[in-house]
């Protein structure tokens, strides 16, 4: 085309993109069975040893631990035999573990779910699953990172899973927003949820979230109505719902994935509608009033189990999760599995197939509540 200035010449150059980073290598052999193709996520276990964190009420315990060390430096000084005194130390240590972790207050039992150290819900995924591909996006711009979900295989069954996924450092716990999802993540959880529905999958949500985020930006794109809209569909959906709190779960944020037929805690976690420190604040004025303020709200596992909010407590090793994450991820999927398998012999399956379910049934699964199920499955004809 003539522009009418002579000697005027357009370059164009090609732009060189940037090659997206897949968690997967370039050249992979397609009948390889293990490795590579088991875990498609960007998350990676870690390798480093985290560095121990001291809880306020444990610190007669590290008092023990110093002078177990002292004696044992001693003993290797001099020569000497100290391994009566050791062995004595030894013994009234783990006497005094088990006495401080078999009578733990609320607050305290909180504090352990907030442990720095505490195995995220990635860490158990890749504990219990033999394969686990991360989905990820809401199909509306955005792909929140404080909600991950994915398919994994457990014992050779697939599964949906979604959760709340904290950090392990400062670093991760920026990047994942520490666990508090944006409306942008509900709805990544809620197509994930009517995907499974879709295909048949049973669905395990994780738990651990101090609450939605509240910021301006948040509540602009509709964060009550993403929660809302959550909550409305998951009532609905025909597959069943096996939810497990392996953290603290925080007000409507940790609800709007935990309308299930089955809720399960472990141990150490909490589930509240408001956290003591926000509690005592609103009705003494101070957030010291927090341990006061956790043994009003009820917010331990024991205490909704003993409420019938959730079906079962899940074990976990004296000191909490943190000290042996893969023996509390191994106790979880045998729970996953029993719990799964219960629902199953009920007679809730999949519910029927097109035909049939012109004109079967409602409510084929236990009514789904929040935070467990009704005792007694309904079972209407059209």
């Amino acid at each position: 085309m003539d522009t009418g200035c002579k000697g005027v010449r357009v370059i164009a150059r090609a732009k060189k993109w940037k090659k997206h980073e897949y968690p997967w290598p370039d050249n992979i052999d397609p009948n390889i069975t293990s490795g590579h193709l088991s875990y498609l996520s960007h998350f990676k276990p870690s390798t480093e040893k985290p560095k121990p964190v001291t809880l306020p009420f444990e610190k007669p315990l590290i008092d023990l631990e110093k002078r177990i060390i002292e004696v044992r430096g001693m003993a290797d000084e001099t020569g000497l035999d100290f391994s009566d005194q050791i062995s004595t130390l030894e013994n009234k240590y783990q006497q005094a573990l088990k006495d401080l972790y078999t009578h733990l207050t609320p607050i305290q039992r909180l504090s352990i779910a907030r442990h720095p150290n505490r195995p995220t819900v990635l860490d158990h995924i890749f504990n219990i699953t033999e394969k686990w591909v991360e989905l990820h996006g809401d199909r509306a711009g955005y792909d929140d990172p404080a909600i991950v979900t994915g398919i994994g295989t457990i014992d050779g069954k697939s599964y949906m899973l979604i959760g709340h996924q904290k950090g392990r450092n400062t670093k991760e716990n920026i990047a994942r927003n520490f666990a508090m999802p944006t409306p942008h993540g509900y709805r990544k959880a809620l197509r994930m949820m009517k995907y499974a529905d879709h295909h048949g999958l049973p669905i395990i949500t994780f738990v651990d979230t101090p609450g939605a985020f509240a910021d301006l930006k948040s509540e602009e794109l509709g964060q009550g109505e993403a929660i809302a809209h959550n909550l409305r569909t998951m009532f609905g959906l025909k597959v069943p719902i096996v939810s497990i709190v392996t953290g603290e779960g925080g007000s409507g944020g940790a609800l709007a994935i935990a309308c299930c037929n089955k809720m399960l805690m472990l141990e150490n976690s909490a589930f509240y509608v408001a956290s003591p420190e926000a509690c005592a604040a609103i009705l003494w004025k101070s957030s010291q009033a927090a341990p006061k303020a956790a043994e009003k709200l009820k917010i331990t596992a024991q205490e909704h189990y003993r409420l019938k909010i959730a079906d079962g407590i899940i074990p976990e090793p004296l000191g909490g999760a943190h000290v042996d994450p893969a023996w509390t991820s191994q106790q979880m999927k045998l729970s996953i599995i029993q719990t799964m398998e219960e629902l199953t012999k009920s007679g809730q399956g999949r519910i029927a197939s097109p035909p049939e379910a012109q004109v079967s049934v409602y409510w084929r699964f236990p009514r789904r509540h929040a935070g467990g199920t009704r005792e007694k499955a309904q079972h209407e004809t059209i």
